[in-house]
This record gives structure tokens, C-alpha cells and sequence, in this order.
């Protein structure tokens, strides 16, 4: 980020702090594409990710005086609004989120590359949309967060190994979806 545009963010993060209008506005402005893409990668519906998204730029707000203006500001929103996604995700399950099922013999296939398929943008979208909330949450974090299992396991409580296996299956799931695509359109 230049310098100008980074004297700018502070101002505007100061701004917020002293719960300026303005100052939201524009970081709002800034940063709501970025924000509401990751918002929609998690969710299964937009009224879903809409009512996250703001839920979440509440909180960000609110928490803004937290902001140690050290690190990447982007990379400080997107925190609180990937915990915003998974305790939205954790409160629609009676039950725990996510079954800590993995089974070391059966359940995890070394992790492997799946062969690259073109794909329209919003086609994949959907089909990660799709996914099952776990698989899809792991999947997400993985990929997009480029967090580690060691990361994921730790944020959303569970093994290592299960992360692990519900990246797995999501990749399998996805490379089937697409895969029935492309030999639909061949055949």
C-alpha cells in the first residue's frame, strides 16, 4: 500500500474511533467487496451472508479501538468477520458444528492435487456454497484464508486430523460437481 493511501486508512481508522460517520462510511467504502466476497463463500444463501456481513461490520466498530494500527488492517477486519461466520455457523447447529469424526485407519486420504478444471467464477461459487457448513468452512480457510490445519483445528475446536479430512472431502466433492459438468457438456 502506497503511503498515501496508507495515511489515509489511519486517518479513517482514527475516525472511527471517535464513531465518525464519515470515517465509517469510508471504510466501509473500502473494504466491503473484499468482506462481503468472504461473507458469501461461507453462507449457503446472500440473506444469509448480507445479515453476517453486517452483524459483523457492527462488531468491527465497535472493536476498532482494538486496532494497534501494527499488521494489516484488511487482515484485522477479516478476522472478525471469519469468527462472525463460524459462531453464525456454530449457533444454526443444535449440536456441536462439528463432528470430531475422524477415524486415523479409514477416514484421511493423504492431501493431493486435484487436477485443475476451468470453471466460471460463480459456478464454483455455488458449488462450494453447496458444500456441508463443516466441509465448507475448512474448505474456505484453507484455501482462501490459506490458514493451516494446525490453525483451523485450533479456531474452530477440533482435531487436526478431522481438518484434515473434511478438506478432503470437500476437494472430492468439489472435483465430482465439476467433473459431471465438463463430461455433461462433452457428452
Amino acid at each position: 500500500m502506497n503511503h498515501f493511501l496508507k495515511d489515509e486508512l489511519e486517518k479513517y481508522i482514527k475516525l472511527c474511533i471517535k464513531n465518525d460517520r464519515e470515517g465509517q462510511l469510508k471504510i466501509y467504502q473500502l473494504f466491503s467487496p473484499v468482506l462481503y466476497g468472504i461473507c458469501l463463500k461461507y453462507m449457503k444463501n446472500e440473506d444469509d451472508a448480507k445479515d453476517v456481513f453486517q452483524e459483523a461490520f457492527v462488531i468491527a466498530f465497535q472493536k476498532i479501538s482494538q486496532y494497534k494500527f501494527e499488521g494489516s488492517f484488511e487482515g484485522w477486519l477479516k478476522r472478525i468477520f471469519i469468527n462472525k461466520l463460524i459462531e453464525t455457523l456454530n449457533k444454526k447447529k443444535k449440536e456441536s458444528f462439528f463432528l470430531d469424526v475422524f477415524d486415523p485407519d479409514t477416514d484421511f486420504i493423504e492431501e493431493e492435487e486435484l487436477e485443475a478444471i476451468p470453471i466460471e467464477q460463480e459456478k464454483l461459487l455455488e458449488y462450494i456454497r453447496d458444500l456441508p457448513d463443516q466441509y465448507r468452512t475448512v474448505f474456505n480457510l484453507y484455501v482462501f484464508e490459506k490458514m493451516k490445519h494446525k490453525e483451523i483445528a485450533e479456531l474452530l475446536k477440533i482435531s487436526e486430523g478431522t481438518s484434515k479430512s473434511n478438506l478432503n472431502r470437500a476437494k472430492h466433492i468439489l472435483q465430482k460437481r465439476i467433473l459431471s459438468i465438463k463430461n455433461f457438456k462433452i457428452a
